[in-house]
């Protein structure tokens, strides 16, 4: 099946590719991975503005949404561009907070990007703690304000910050939608690793267009070809089931789309590496930015076995939550 984007959530991507690709974003990431976030903060304010966030936060609450298949069109731009941050896990946080106080108190400075937000997972580390002003924490009691977050911890993709938070603090709610926001979440995760191999695709074959071996681009070469067809059918694979996840947001979809999408992005990505060469594996080369995220992507918010269980309706299939498997983050 064929989902074709309309003329208006077409202008909302071709909008938000030119504003990223005008923000110098390699520089951004590189800053933000050294825990300078001066820069990535001013982007994610220009995606606010954008009305990004705004799209999982309801009208009443400052926003625009939810309309999760604009907000999975706005997260395929977020991944060509490599756009760091907890952006999913904001996203998270939107569906976590729902209705009431905690979502009165939150919601509206989450959509508008003044607040930042990062989600644990249960037990385990936050994205980018260091750099959110909004930290969530699941425990046995429900969902917790966490007062702060610890030392920075390593990661396959350096601009993804993983932090423990600080226990204790707030009660926000004792029974948040935990399998919702794993949903959305997912359908975030699943677009912006579609974005990424999209992104790894188009400058792989750039760059072989231009290398030449034997007085002739390498681009040119049958082997050369096939590779790059393969990762080709592998993205155009998942492009219909992210949309169609989008429409559906049933936990089934949503974690076929995700392991659809963070095998092409990773398919793609060991494409790029194999035909950019030793080049590729140097760090001061942009390609390693989308190369370290398709990789960390794969088992953000659901490992591949997680995700071939949701699917086929086994325990997997939501969040689990507290006492459950983690959902979240990882390395």
């Amino acid at each position: 099946m064929r989902f074709l984007l309309d003329t208006e959530q077409r202008a909302f991507a071709d909008s938000l590719r030119a504003m990223l690709a005008a923000a110098d974003t390699p520089a951004v990431v590189r800053q933000w991975s050294r825990g300078e976030h001066a820069r990535g903060r001013a982007l994610w304010q220009r995606v606010a503005d954008a009305g990004v966030f705004a799209l999982a936060v309801p009208e009443e609450y400052g926003g625009l949404g939810p309309h999760p298949v604009e907000l999975a069109v706005a997260f395929v731009e977020l991944g060509r561009c490599a756009a760091p941050g907890p952006l999913v896990e904001t996203v998270a946080a939107a569906v976590l907070l729902g209705d009431g106080a905690p979502a009165r108190r939150f919601l509206p400075g989450l959509a508008a990007g003044g607040t930042v937000a990062t989600v644990a997972a249960p037990g385990g580390p936050a994205l980018d703690g260091d750099a959110a002003t909004l930290r969530l924490a699941p425990t046995a009691g429900g969902l917790m304000l966490s007062p702060g977050a610890g030392p920075v911890r390593p990661s396959l993709d350096p601009a993804r910050r993983l932090t423990p938070l600080t226990p204790g603090g707030e009660l926000l709610d004792p029974d948040p939608p935990w399998a919702r926001a794993l949903a959305w979440a997912r359908l975030a995760t699943a677009a912006q690793a579609l974005g990424v191999g999209l992104a790894l695709l188009d400058r792989t074959v750039a760059y072989v267009r231009q290398r030449t071996q034997f007085g002739v681009p390498v681009g040119s070469f049958q082997a050369v070809k096939h590779r790059l067809a393969d990762a080709v059918i592998a993205l155009e694979f998942a492009r219909p089931l992210v949309f169609g996840a989008a429409l559906s947001l049933r936990p089934a979809d949503v974690a076929a789309a995700k392991l659809k999408a963070c095998e092409a992005a990773y398919i793609t990505a060991r494409t790029a590496l194999q035909l950019h060469g030793a080049i590729g594996y140097t760090a001061e080369y942009d390609l390693s930015l989308w190369l370290t995220k398709a990789r960390a992507l794969r088992t953000a918010w659901g490992t591949p076995e997680e995700c071939r269980e949701a699917v086929l309706g086994g325990a997997g299939d939501g969040w689990a939550g507290p006492g459950g498997r983690p959902g979240g983050p990882r390395p």
